[in-house]
This record gives C-alpha cells, sequence and structure tokens, in this order.
C-alpha cells in the first residue's frame, strides 16, 4: 500500500456540502421506495426517477466529494482549480434535482436538468484531467481516474439524448441508448472509481500491508474492456457482443473480490466497528449479485435482474459509501478543526466523533432493510418489499443524524 499525504487537501467547507446533500438524497430515495411496487419496468418513467435521484443524488454526489478530498491526495499535487468544486456542487444539485422532477412530473424539463448535469461533469473530468497532468505518479488509482472520467462523459452524453428523447426533442431507440448509458455510468465510471478507490481506502482502514496487486490490476483491465465491449453492444443492438462484455466484467469483478480477500486475510485491525461491518455485508451482496446475475441472464426473469441490481446499488455500492463515511468524514473534520491543536490540548479521537449506538443501528436497519426488500423483488412480494423500504427509510435517518452530527463536531 502506497502512503498517502494530507498537504493537498481542499478545505472542509468545500467537501462537506457534497456529503451533506448526498446523505439528504439518499434519505429522499428511501422515502420514495416506499410508495413503488415490486413488479415493475426500468423503462417506467419513475423508475428512471428514482435511479436518478438513487445514483445522481447520492452515488455521485457523495464520490464527486470524496475525489475533490482523494484525487490530490493520492496524485501529491494541488487541484488544477479547486475552486470549481463551488460551481460543480450547485450544478449538479439542481440539474439532478430537475432531472428527477422532469421524470416524475413534467417532462419537458428533463433536458434542462440533463444539461445542468452535462456541464457539471463535464467541469469535473476536465478538472480531474487536468489535476492528472500536474503528477508523474502513476498507480492503479490514478490510472482508474482517467479511465472512469472517460466513462463518465460517455454515459452523461448518452444520457442526455435520452433525456432529449424522453422529451421528444430526438428521435432515438430509448431502451437501446439506456443499456449504453447504464453501463458506462454504473460499469464505467462508479465501478472504476471503486476499484480504484478500494486499493487506497480498504488497506489504509483496515491497517493491511504488503500484499500484491495482481488480481486487481487483472480487475482493472477486464473491466475497462467488458464495459467497452457491453457499451459498443447496447449501442449497436448486438446483443452476442454484450453477453461478451458481461463475461468479461463478471471475471473482472471475480479478480477484484479475490484481491480484497487477500487484503483482508492481511488485516491487522480486528475491530468489527461500522466500517468493517458494512464492507463485509457489500461484498456479500456483491457475490450474491453476481449469482443472481448470471442465473438472470441465462433464465432471462425479470424478477432475478430486479434482485440484481437491488443488492448491487443498495447493498454493495451504497453501504461501501456509507461504510467509508464514517471513517472519511471524522478525519475530514478532525484533520481542519482539531490537527493543529495536537500537543496543545487533548482532542478527540476519531471514533469518538460519531454515535457508535447510531452507526450500529444505521447498519442494522440498512441490513435488514436490502435483504427484505432484495426478497421482495425476488418472490415480487409487495409486503416483504414494503417492510425492506420501511427499514433502509431507518437507517438512512440514522445516516442523516450521524452526518449532522460529523460535521458539527468541535465547531
Amino acid at each position: 500500500m502506497k502512503a498517502i499525504s494530507s498537504d493537498f487537501a481542499p478545505p472542509l467547507k468545500l467537501i462537506s456540502p457534497f456529503f451533506s446533500a448526498g446523505v439528504i438524497f439518499y434519505l429522499l430515495s428511501m422515502i420514495a421506495l416506499l410508495f413503488f411496487e415490486p413488479s415493475f419496468a426500468y423503462e417506467q418513467m419513475d423508475v428512471a426517477g428514482w435511479l436518478h435521484l438513487f445514483l445522481l443524488g447520492f452515488v455521485m454526489m457523495i464520490i464527486f466529494g470524496a475525489m475533490a478530498q482523494l484525487v490530490p491526495v493520492v496524485l501529491e499535487a494541488g487541484h488544477a482549480v479547486v475552486d470549481v468544486y463551488y460551481v460543480i456542487f450547485p450544478l449538479l444539485l439542481t440539474g439532478a434535482s430537475l432531472m428527477v422532477i422532469g421524470f416524475w412530473i413534467i417532462p419537458q424539463i428533463l433536458p434542462y436538468g440533463g444539461l445542468l448535469v452535462l456541464v457539471a461533469m463535464i467541469i469535473f473530468a476536465v478538472e480531474n484531467m487536468a489535476t492528472l497532468k500536474k503528477t508523474t505518479i502513476s498507480t492503479l488509482t490514478i490510472k482508474t481516474v482517467a479511465w472512469s472520467n472517460g466513462y463518465l462523459l460517455l454515459g452523461i452524453l448518452t444520457g442526455f439524448a435520452i433525456a432529449l428523447g424522453f422529451s421528444g426533442y430526438l428521435s432515438i431507440n430509448i431502451p437501446l441508448m439506456l443499456k449504453a448509458h447504464v453501463y458506462a455510468v454504473l460499469g464505467g465510471y462508479v465501478v472504476l472509481t471503486i476499484i480504484g478507490l478500494s486499493l487506497i481506502l480498504i488497506p489504509m482502514f483496515s491497517l493491511a500491508h504488503g500484499f500484491k496487486e495482481d488480481a486487481i490490476q487483472r480487475a482493472f483491465k477486464l473491466v475497462i474492456v467488458g464495459v467497452g465491449i457491453v457499451f459498443a453492444g447496447a449501442l449497436f443492438s448486438q446483443k452476442w457482443l454484450m453477453y461478451i462484455g458481461y463475461t468479461i466484467n463478471t471475471i473482472g469483478v471475480l479478480f477484484y473480490i479475490w484481491q480484497i480477500y487477500i487484503i483482508a486475510k492481511l488485516t491487522v485491525r480486528k475491530e468489527l466497528d461500522v466500517w468493517a461491518k458494512s464492507m463485509i455485508f457489500a461484498f456479500g451482496s456483491l457475490v450474491f449479485s453476481i449469482m443472481t446475475g448470471l442465473v438472470a441472464l441465462v433464465t432471462n426473469d425479470q424478477a432475478m435482474l430486479h434482485a440484481t441490481v437491488w443488492f448491487l446499488l443498495l447493498g454493495f455500492v451504497s453501504s461501501m459509501i456509507t461504510g467509508h463515511l464514517y471513517k472519511i468524514v471524522p478525519f475530514l473534520v478532525w484533520f481542519e478543526r482539531f490537527a493543529p491543536l495536537v500537543g496543545k490540548e487533548k482532542v478527540p479521537m476519531l471514533h469518538e466523533m460519531y454515535s457508535k449506538e447510531g452507526a450500529a443501528m444505521m447498519f442494522n436497519f440498512t441490513v435488514a432493510g436490502v435483504v427484505l426488500g432484495g426478497f421482495g423483488l425476488l418472490f415480487e412480494s409487495n409486503m416483504l418489499f414494503k417492510a425492506g423500504a420501511s427499514f433502509l427509510f431507518g437507517g438512512a435517518l440514522f445516516l442523516f443524524i450521524g452526518m449532522r452530527k460529523m460535521l458539527a463536531y468541535g465547531k
């Protein structure tokens, strides 16, 4: 594991709005689940609205905030233009909100929301690329930043085309473009970003050292190729090409899981705090989603596909993010407000900056919600699905309260 420096970290006031807004969007998306049924199609406008509420409002908002902090730290070089994040935040916030309203209520405003999101993501990608040019360091994490930003631009451009299509301004094959859009954003950006950051954050928080990176290097290359093949297959309506991409992606993700297993065996930290439990549940959900996904591919069972996406998004991606928030946010707050006081007066430990009981409640409610909701989708049981949504709302509420307390600590 490469040591990282915090000398180039941007100020907390730049990053905290991303985390605050992201958690609010997460809470809203869990509330919205209470109004959905376990039987649906992804082409439905209300379902598309929820996916954008969750992915743009929560996942992208948190990732953008985390990348604002971690990219210069890993590169050991300051941002090219750090102040653009003060522009990116309102653009992403407004754009995501307008897109959700467009999907749910007024389709005509979809292109306007999509345009704001497009501008925010172009600024984000260009600034990241400019920052990358300032360093001579070449690591897997840095490579994933470059590739994931490329796929992000592809994803948002196809998404903007879909927004124009939904609004009647552009005649396109929406189901086809939708598949290309999903794989570029979810597989190309989100998964690659998680792979890259995992190599930094998981060893750092688990105190694992001295491991080889062969497995994750293979995972990185396979996911890049696999997502590209699926994207091309979806764009040109070649299902055989998409199946090849699915296979390559699956092998790549299995290599990634193997790398995490290697790191886990070397971990020095044995305490099962909320971060460790979240990581275990996240990777358990990922393995389960791979199994259900393979069955869905073979059988074309829509309920199985819905459960696969559920465990991938709510089990893996969401748990990876929420678990890391309990490590990243206390450190950022501590570094800004208490680091200058070290040696002068007593300063808090990081684990003292959030309620362990509240974090445990967040985790327990979330696990119950993901499992119940997932099986509700699998068996198309409205009772199980609504029970899962209720537990997820409870977990989101504890996360929201915890985030407010962490960001306000020491003010």
